[in-house]
């Protein structure tokens, strides 16, 4: 089986690809047209977007021109940070489904627990009320599932002890030398699946030569031994490009990395960031 027809099953029985294509930071227009274009072309079937991407539009309606069928595509995409109130989660969700121009999503996000021009700050009130609009959206079946993003242990807890259903997924910054054991571990104890966004550390991490050595053992590159890390970790991987070679690349990563390769990967902790 091609890996990108992989899927994990997350707490409410929905199924998602444990490969998915990231959209962050392609603009809207042709590049993000062009690029989830691409991802479709070759075999990905889960996209992950964001309204505060401003590509939706382009994401959308690449999906649409497919010509693969809607049910047979994962998409996600993300209530914006700065959103804390009930009524504004579900008026940027219609905002949402506008711009994608589906009936549904397979997976809505929180994008943050906190604003991204004050992070770190405390809106635990804010979250379950935007939580309790996506439990809202969720009984419509409008989101096939619910999740967050960039959550901590503390604001993560205090969803789950309001809420009525448990987050499925926490899609947080996950690569090689920052897999963020604590939330981590959490959400395995609650069986709330990481999906590891930026598994290339935004690219920071290819050139990195101890990751390297690791790459040139296997024959592959550094992105496809990262990739292929964040899986073995028991994430849904996100990598993105713009390139179709190395879209393609990217999946290529029908190997395994032995014991001794991931514990040593596990010890380069700190190796970069961004």
């Amino acid at each position: 089986m091609n890996i990108l027809e992989n899927t994990y099953t997350l707490n409410n029985g929905t199924t998602i690809p444990l490969i998915g294509f990231g959209t962050w930071q392609i603009p809207n227009g042709e590049a993000a047209y062009e690029a989830t274009s691409l991802a479709l072309k070759n075999g990905y079937r889960h996209i992950d977007t964001a309204l505060v991407y401003g590509n939706e539009k382009s994401v959308g309606q690449a999906i649409k021109d497919s010509g693969i069928a809607r049910e047979a595509i994962f998409l996600t995409t993300k209530l914006p940070a700065e959103i804390k109130t009930y009524e504004g989660a579900l008026e940027a969700f219609e905002t949402s489904m506008a711009n994608l121009g589906t009936d549904y999503v397979d997976l809505y996000l929180i994008h943050a627990p906190w604003p991204w021009s004050d992070r770190g700050s405390d809106h635990t009130e804010g979250n379950i009320l935007a939580w309790k609009a996506l439990e809202a959206i969720y009984a419509t079946g409008r989101a096939k599932a619910i999740g967050v993003s960039n959550f901590d242990v503390k604001s993560l807890e205090a969803i789950i002890k309001a809420g009525t259903v448990v987050p499925a997924v926490n899609q947080i910054k996950f690569y090689i030398g920052n897999t963020q054991d604590e939330i981590t571990q959490f959400c395995q104890n609650n069986d709330v699946l990481i999906e590891a966004y930026s598994p290339l550390a935004s690219g920071a991490i290819l050139g990195e030569p101890h990751v390297q050595a690791i790459a040139e053992k296997y024959g592959k590159t550094v992105a496809q031994v990262s990739i292929r890390y964040t899986i073995q970790k028991g994430t849904v991987t996100l990598p993105k490009s713009t390139h179709e070679e190395y879209i393609i690349q990217n999946a290529d990563i029908d190997f395994v990395l032995k014991n001794e390769d991931m514990a040593y990967l596990d010890g380069l902790q700190d190796l970069v960031d961004f």
